[in-house]
């Protein structure tokens, strides 16, 4: 949950890098949010008749994400060293948005780079071999 208030708390950052953790976590939560909003809507339909109010929820709830999704989005690829202008690949069909899917798994770069610090640089911590527990 942390990690989905940290995309929320960063929404209009469109600098700096977000881990996987954190691209994931904000689009799995929201997707289940909206599923969850969906369900509802089709229970409350009148005989076939979708519910309005329900449908207008999820409109809303997907316009409101649209700028934090941006820039969750632009920060992942951030992290993997690219440009957030590679974000418009996905306006390629069939092609773009997979390959913007496919960036969005790769690793985070090792180190710093023109985009900040290594978010995972504390988790990335060598240990020298003589240090080791036995």
């Amino acid at each position: 949950m942390s990690w989905f208030l940290l995309a929320w708390q960063r929404a209009a950052d469109f600098s700096g890098r977000s881990r996987r953790k954190e691209y994931w976590y904000f689009q799995l939560f929201n997707a289940i949010v909206m599923i969850f909003i969906g369900l509802f809507a089709i229970a409350f339909s009148d005989q076939g008749k979708p519910a309005m109010i329900p449908f207008g929820v999820m409109f809303a709830y997907g316009l409101i994400l649209v700028v934090p999704s941006l820039s969750v989005t632009i920060r992942r690829l951030h992290d993997i060293g690219k440009s957030g202008w590679w974000y418009f690949i996905a306006f390629i069909p069939l092609i773009g948005g997979i390959i913007l899917f496919v960036f969005t798994l790769f690793d985070s770069e090792p180190y710093a780079n023109q985009w900040g610090l290594d978010p995972k640089a504390s988790e990335r911590a060598i240990v020298p071999p003589y240090a080791m527990p036995r």
